[in-house]
């Protein structure tokens, strides 16, 4: 059996489905209500928070995918992989971040670097997944595009290449199921960069309409993120889109690596998704 956490977001569903499409046993847990979950799948509420709570899910696991919410302060990590091993668990796929490599000690992705640090040293077999931005953030923008065919964000013209969710799932599927992947770190990105100027432009030619972009100044962007995210977490993300590393910017070929095909570009996941903006 494997456990995924965070099972109702981006990558928790489609990995969810992936697995369950292969045959594999699946329980998935999150913190919220299921919605649909395929048909076989158990879906159990549960905080990563709370570590005790986890222990009878995992309870004849084989392999846990942990996704931790936010940037990961609130996560006892080594509880809640103690709650693993006691459970059975073999493999760990822990859903980390580039920033943790590609920013050694900002303050902003610190609790991450001390959960991968749980994880290498828990004597499990594990993997490392260290996906950039994700493609599905422009659905912050759907509703402006829907209202007011309107875009309001900062560093327009400031390109990086942003993942799919999918192809995390589909990665975190092969490094779940199959051997080979254990003791690696696989960096997640697209195979292009592209600036959120130019996603306007791909949603605008998706709807079949004009979309204004109006770029935000710094302060703007920041207060809008501080309504949600803390505020290391917002320093540390305006870091990143306002003036990316060169490893940053700069596309991997990890998702092809383990999946044997290229990265899927933003214009495949507007496929998926356009009906969002309409």
């Amino acid at each position: 059996m494997i456990v995924v956490t965070g099972a109702t977001g981006n990558v928790g569903r489609p990995l969810v489905r992936a697995l369950a499409a292969a045959g594999q046993r699946v329980t998935a847990v999150s913190r919220s209500a299921a919605g649909e979950v395929p048909d076989g799948v158990r879906h159990r509420r549960a905080d990563l928070a709370d570590a005790p709570s986890l222990r009878p899910l995992l309870d004849g696991a084989d392999a846990l995918y942990l996704l931790v919410s936010g940037a990961g302060a609130h996560v006892d990590a080594g509880a809640v992989l103690d709650a693993a091993k006691t459970g059975g668990v073999r493999r760990v796929v822990l859903q980390s971040s580039q920033a943790v490599g590609t920013r050694p000690g900002a303050p902003s992705h610190e609790p991450l670097r001390v959960i991968e640090e749980a994880v290498r040293g828990s004597g499990l077999d594990w993997t490392v997944l260290r996906p950039g931005g994700f493609a599905s953030n422009t659905f912050a923008w759907a509703a402006s595009v829907r209202a007011d065919r309107t875009v309001v964000a900062p560093f327009g013209d400031v390109a990086l290449p942003v993942v799919d969710p999918l192809d995390i799932a589909e990665v975190a599927a092969a490094a779940l199921v199959a051997d080979g992947h254990a003791g690696r770190v696989y960096e997640l990105t697209g195979p292009a960069p592209i600036s959120p100027r130019l996603r306007v432009e791909a949603i605008a030619g998706a709807i079949g309409e004009p979309v204004r972009f109006v770029e935000q100044s710094v302060a703007q962007a920041r207060a809008a993120m501080l309504a949600f995210m803390p505020e290391p977490v917002v320093e540390g993300t305006l870091a990143i889109l306002s003036a990316p590393t060169p490893a940053e910017r700069r596309p991997s070929g990890d998702v092809e690596l383990v999946l044997g095909r290229p990265a899927r570009t933003f214009a495949d996941w507007l496929d998926r998704h356009g009906a969002a903006f309409r």
